[in-house]
């Protein structure tokens, strides 16, 4: 089976919102820079039940009531400002988590960010990300490409053998709130430029529509 076809049944289980509103075209791709200092635009989602009370990618509990987010690349306790660019409606939320593992989605909210920019019912909306402030204690990162998820180790481990075959380094990593999904990342570059040229050389190569670039600290 190929590997995008796998990823587009994989992918389900991220989606923790059970309302969705269908999309007739493919949103733009998300504004990038190493620094991250320009606006990203792009989808946000929102995340709540069942990951509420479980430990986020920093360690902390994530409570879906507070003004928190997820996003791949951002250093954890980054302040980034939303801007759901369907209302003009903004917050102000922490960065704490790692996702959204959906190709197109730039930042997963909390339910208390995603219903003070509106997006509850719909679940997803075109938004603006800024960084607002980045973290005071802010790390040199590594970054990786994310190919796939999977619930089936096995069929993860097939997945990362192959990656590791053609491109040198390749890891099964999961999430303490949801340890039951295997996935599947490629390589370890020092900046996020690096990783972003991985993914151009993945895609070209093997034809996977799905990777993308994610930060290597949870």
């Amino acid at each position: 089976m190929k590997i995008g076809l796998v990823l587009a049944i994989a992918v389900v289980p991220f989606c923790s919102c059970v309302h969705r509103k269908h999309l007739s075209t493919a949103p733009p791709p998300p504004a990038t820079g190493a620094d991250r200092t320009e606006p990203e635009t792009g989808l946000a989602s929102w995340y709540g039940y069942p990951y509420h009370g479980r430990p986020a990618a920093d360690g902390e509990i994530y409570d879906m009531e507070k003004l928190t987010a997820a996003h791949r690349t951002l250093p954890f306790n980054t302040l980034v400002r939303v801007v759901n660019l369907e209302n003009t409606k903004t917050v102000d939320v922490r960065i704490i988590d790692r996702g959204p593992f959906v190709e197109g989605r730039i930042i997963d909210l909390s339910h208390a960010a995603a219903r003070a920019i509106d997006i509850v019912e719909a679940g997803t909306a075109m938004v603006r990300v800024e960084v607002l402030r980045r973290s005071d204690s802010e790390q040199p990162g590594a970054f990786g490409v994310q190919v796939g998820a999977f619930r089936n180790r096995a069929n993860a481990e097939r997945l990362r053998a192959d990656m590791a075959a053609r491109y040198g380094a390749a890891r099964l990593t999961t999430s303490p709130a949801d340890p039951t999904i295997w996935r599947v990342v490629v390589g370890a570059e020092p900046t996020e430029d690096g990783a972003r040229a991985l993914s151009d050389r993945i895609r070209r190569e093997s034809g996977e529509k799905f990777a993308f670039v994610v930060r290597l600290d949870s």
